[in-house]
């Protein structure tokens, strides 16, 4: 056994894991295990790999699940699941049969009945198995996945492992998920989530949404080891709740979109329904910080409390803001499977339907509650779930609700901690009560959500003294007001700042919006733009928004920007043109979704600061004063995690701040320090990390590099260095760092003495990716501004900037010898080199890659030590020399490239009469022009040419066939 491996240390183990019988890893119910198919009983439980759902156990399960179905319905309903598309959508016609949303019609009932696929009451009705390796083809294409788990037949989950020595493993993982979707999308519409894992992370998400930001890490409370998080991930009844409660289909401007629930999101539903079930405490309060999905929190517990009958057919009342119920989330609720939603029109409605004790979901906003009488509904089995509770409930509105619904239970949901002037009021008194000292039914802090990817780090910039406001005015008209304490809502900040009529009046001086417009039409084109990211700019009333437009266009393109904001009664000309019907901000909206569309900047002072997710938005120009709740609303609109087309990651959100309010922050977010912690950190203290990691690359890369004598020695010595699997390692993970703080901080000056440094750094950095991990996209890892650098040293950098190609001809390794290089930069060179020909060539000339797979095999031993630098590079060479040979030859035999490359690959296996073998098998392959989209056509073609190869070589015939079958497939 190979110690580290993918197959013995993470395959094997995982399989061993999930197959033990030890109920201390259980979280819902004994661990009774999974059950193994080997490989050879997978195969007899398949006709072929064309097969997905294994019919042997699907069909007498759901008979029994289903007792009134006959076997031809039960055959139907097989058909029905191998008949989708594939694609998402078919992806959403699986997951409601697995949750027995979909139906059948029975004939012997003469009517349609729901099919129940899993038994999601009593576990052990249900068959769970698991195996390793599962192949599947759909004709043209062919995948295997390292682990799949099935319930009833039905693959639900599968995982993609990789040894834990492998560097960016989990990437890698990822791509090969992707590219299951695009090869075999059949296969990948019936599976329903994945797992990624290399024993030091494990990861999971949802099949149809592959986007890195979109997996999850799994981590359980008691933050064990890898066989714990396996054993409690894959507890039997926690995947049936993944399956068919934790995930949900959405449609958004007509879009389907598939979402699985992030840890913490299942551990709030579980404790919100344990709570509803208490009969002594009738309240609680959710705080999951901004951008760690409450929303799709709060429709899970809904549907699990509408299900349950405990709960004695109940009445659910989501309580949303306007944003949510306009955003099509909740048009689309039934999808989940809640099949009695109502949404309450206005405050008439809303109280007939109280009054009548509407029972399934009703969903409302607050103000709907106004006047409602008192005790309209007395019953205990109604749960209200509200969203931003700790500006939802204050006042009098929170009164009517509660008056209304006296034995209701109560569950706030908030995105924003409680802030310090709460502590005996308000929030705290109306959902923490029953949960003291700190009054969190769960909590889910902004750190958390940082450590899990869920959100992004965020910083923040002071403009300069001339831009910013009077520290004392600031003061004076804002930050020392009683009344500006504790604000939750944007309408109650806007009251306080209408007080402030000197602060407003300097904020919008004519002289100061000209030389902040100017500052922000720079700044973005500078630090902004070349990110390829978007901006918001946040006035401090509409008028204000109208003049930054005004400036703007100055200084910008007139379609980098757009205004938001509502109309009002009487304004001037120059606001009115700024209005948008309905349709247009929908449109609006949706366009700056897409960073390659316009507009690049919004401009708004009310509307999107909640409730607006734009992941693309990275930078907001702050110049409206704002505090505590409200200021941690409005900033997490830049927090949301982003990766574009190329794979790169949005590494932050930028706030740059012209009123001051970061001066102040003690003063600006009244919250225990142990809540916030995390939130905002200034750009000096990127500055001064940048200066240690500067250091740190001289001590350990620059310095023993500008020793070496040669741009030859210099190459010698960063291949020999970075031989160290762990120092190339420790020396990714640095320039990641690196490099996110210079794509934040560039282009200020602080950078410029660096900058040879860094184009140094970057060189170092392509040559070790290219020589010792070539399978890793580098355009990932370079943004714009990083390309730049690289560009304008292309002349005069140190080191050369990337690794030699060559091109592969009967000259090269005579070129190659000519080179004053070391023996190791010519491995390196060659291989690469061979690559890419094979690369270029392999698709007119099939016989190609089986070379590269050799490349691949010498360069893995050459990396593992296994073979020195003089045998790897003979080796490198014994391959050219084939490639050539082997053109020559095809140009004399004049046969087509299918039939060459079948003589090619007998020729290699030793097998005699080559030449007259591979012409018997291409007239095969002619009587059977389908054969590579056709399973029928392969199996006929397959059993053909065994029968030829078994005549001249019976041990090694079934391999050479697998050879021929697979290099000409990878062809096409």
């Amino acid at each position: 056994m190979k110690f580290g491996s993918e197959k013995y240390a993470v395959q094997e183990s995982i399989v061993n894991y999930v197959c033990e019988a030890q109920a201390e890893y259980s979280v819902y119910s004994e661990f009774t295990g999974w059950h193994y198919i080997s490989r050879d009983d997978l195969s007899r439980l398949r006709h072929n790999n064309t097969q997905i759902i294994l019919e042997n156990i699907f069909l007498p399960k759901i008979k029994k699940l289903n007792p009134f179905l006959s076997d031809d319905e039960a055959e139907e309903v097989l058909k029905q699941l191998e008949r989708v598309r594939p694609d998402i959508e078919g992806n959403l016609t699986v997951w409601q049969f697995l949750k027995g949303l979909k139906s059948l019609y029975i004939q012997s009932e003469k009517r349609q009945r729901n099919i129940r696929l899993i038994d999601t009451e009593n576990i052990n009705n249900n068959d769970f198995h698991v195996t390793e390796e599962f192949e599947f083809t759909n004709g043209i294409r062919a995948i295997k996945q390292d682990i799949v788990f099935f319930i009833n037949g039905i693959p639900v989950i599968f995982i993609e492992s990789k040894a834990p020595h492998v560097l960016q493993g989990m990437d890698i993982a990822l791509e090969q998920v992707r590219r299951y979707h695009r090869e075999c999308p059949e296969l990948l519409a019936i599976e329903q989530a994945f797992v990624l894992t290399h024993l030091i992370k494990f990861l999971y998400g949802s099949t149809w949404n592959v986007n890195s930001k979109n997996l999850y890490n799994w981590k359980e409370e008691s933050q064990g080891d890898f066989e714990s998080l396996v054993k409690a991930f894959f507890d039997r009844e926690r995947i049936v709740r993944l399956i068919t409660d934790y995930i949900l289909f959405t449609r958004k401007d007509d879009l389907l979109q598939k979402v699985i629930l992030r840890p913490h999101q299942m551990r709030a539903v579980e404790k919100v329904i344990d709570r509803a079930k208490d009969k002594e405490k009738r309240r609680g309060l959710i705080w999951h910080t901004q951008g760690s999905g409450k929303t799709y929190t709060m429709i899970v517990v809904a549907k699990k409390i509408i299900e349950d009958p405990v709960f004695e057919n109940p009445t659910v009342i989501m309580l949303v803001d306007r944003n949510e119920l306009e955003s099509q989330l909740f048009g689309n609720i039934q999808a989940v499977g809640i099949e009695h939603v109502e949404i309450a029109q206005s405050k008439e409605h809303l109280q007939r339907i109280l009054k009548e004790q509407k029972r399934g979901l009703i969903v409302s906003m607050i103000h709907k509650f106004e006047g409602m009488p008192k005790s309209i509904d007395t019953r205990n089995n109604i749960f209200v779930l509200i969203d931003e509770a700790h500006r939802t409930t204050s006042g009098k509105l929170g009164n009517y609700l509660m008056g209304a619904l006296p034995n209701a239970t109560y569950i706030g949901f908030t995105g924003t901690p409680i802030d310090k002037t709460s502590y005996g009021n308000n929030t705290f008194l109306i959902f923490g009560k029953d949960d003291p000292p700190r009054g969190y039914l769960d909590k889910y802090s902004i750190a958390e959500s940082i450590e899990d990817g869920a959100t992004v780090p965020l910083h923040y910039s002071l403009a300069g003294n001339e831009l910013r406001i009077d520290k004392e005015l600031l003061e004076k008209e804002f930050l020392e007001l009683k009344e500006a304490e504790g604000l939750s809502d944007v309408e109650e900040l806007n009251r306080v700042l209408e007080l402030a009529v000197n602060l407003k009046n300097a904020i919008k001086s004519k002289n100061r919006i000209e030389k902040v417009a100017e500052y922000i039409a720079r700044h973005y084109t500078e630090y902004v733009e070349p990110l390829g990211y978007k901006a918001f700019v946040v006035a401090v009333d509409r008028e204000a928004c109208a003049l930054y437009k005004q400036e703007l266009d100055k200084h910008l393109p007139p379609d980098y920007s757009r205004v938001i904001y509502s109309p009002y009664y009487n304004d001037p000309e120059f606001m009115i043109k700024h209005y948008l019907s309905e349709e247009e901000e929908k449109r609006l909206r949706k366009d700056f979704l897409d960073a390659e569309k316009m507009p690049k900047i919004l401009i708004v002072t009310n509307k999107l600061l909640t409730g607006f997710d734009a992941p693309v938005l990275y930078c907001m120009y702050l110049d409206k004063p704002m505090r505590d709740h409200v200021l941690l609303q409005t900033i997490s609109r830049v927090n949301r995690p982003y990766e574009d087309k190329e794979g790169r990651k949005k590494p932050a959100g930028l706030v740059v701040d012209f009123i001051g309010i970061f001066d102040k922050l003690e003063k600006a977010l009244a919250f225990d320090s142990s809540d916030i912690e995390g939130i905002i950190t200034d750009l000096e203290v990127l500055k001064k990390r940048f200066l240690e990691l500067i250091e740190k690359a001289h001590t350990f890369y620059l310095d023993p590099l500008r020793r070496q004598t040669s741009e030859s020695k210099k190459v010698e010595f960063i291949l020999e260095y970075f031989y160290d699997e762990d120092k190339r390692r420790e020396f990714y993970e640095f320039f990641k760092e690196l490099t996110d703080i210079y794509n934040i901080l560039s282009p200020d000056a602080f950078l410029r003495p660096y900058l040879d440094d860094l184009d140094t750094l970057t060189r170092i950095y392509r040559i070790v990716r290219e020589a010792y991990d070539p399978s890793i996209d580098i355009k990932r890892e370079f943004t714009k501004k990083v390309e730049e650098l690289v560009k304008r040293y292309v002349h005069q950098g140190e080191i050369k900037d990337a690794l030699e190609v060559y091109e592969i001809n009967e000259n090269t390794l005579k070129i190659l010898e000519e080179k004053n290089i070391s023996d190791k930069e010519k491995v390196f060179n060659l291989s690469k080199s061979i690559d890419a020909y094979i690369k270029k060539e392999g698709l007119n000339s099939p016989y190609l890659l089986s070379i590269i797979d050799r490349v691949e095999n010498i360069m893995t031993q050459f990396k593992n030590r296994q073979v020195t630098t003089k045998e790897a590079l003979e080796k490198l060479k014994q391959l050219l020399d084939e490639i050539n040979r082997a053109r020559q030859e095809q140009i004399k035999t004049n046969m087509k490239s299918d039939e060459f490359t079948i003589y090619w690959l007998l020729r290699h296996e030793g097998v005699k009469d080559a030449e007259k073998i591979a012409k018997d098998i291409q007239q095969i392959m002619e009587r059977y022009p389908y054969w590579k989209s056709s399973s029928v056509q392969e199996r006929e073609i397959k059993k053909n040419i065994l029968a030829l190869l078994v005549k001249y070589d019976e041990n090694k015939a079934i391999d050479i066939l697998n050879k021929i079958i697979r290099y000409l497939k990878r062809s096409s």
